[in-house]
């Protein structure tokens, strides 16, 4: 077990949560419910996993939690990808945080690799 808010992926998985919930607010009301909530999920899952993968007593549970974590995020990069082709968010706005969630990917995978190597 470890403290999960030291990881850095985690640290930066919450901040890109709270951008993310700061972006939907602006999304039309009628979407409340539909792609507003779904982005809310796959964004605070990405978060919620890590941390629960850090409750776990062996390196293969955190390594399982970590990769639903890493799924959470494909599927929160294709909701931003639509949400741009619906016109709810700009192209600009949309390669700052496909950036910022290819960043937290790339981390996700590079801590999973290093966790299904150690003893």
């Amino acid at each position: 077990m470890q403290d999960y808010k030291e990881l850095l992926v985690w640290q930066k998985a919450h901040r890109f949560t709270l951008r993310i919930y700061a972006v939907v607010a602006t999304f039309h009301k009628d979407e409340k419910y539909n792609l507003t909530s779904q982005i809310k999920r796959s964004s605070s899952s990405i978060g919620t996993n890590i941390a629960e993968g850090c409750g776990r007593f062996t390196q293969k549970e955190l390594a399982n939690f970590l990769q639903i974590a890493l799924g959470s995020s494909h599927e929160l990069e294709y909701q931003l990808l639509l949400s741009k082709d619906l016109n709810f968010i700009d192209a600009k706005l949309f390669l700052e945080l496909e950036k910022e969630v290819g960043e937290i990917k790339a981390m996700l995978i590079s801590l999973i690799k290093k966790v299904r190597l150690a003893p």
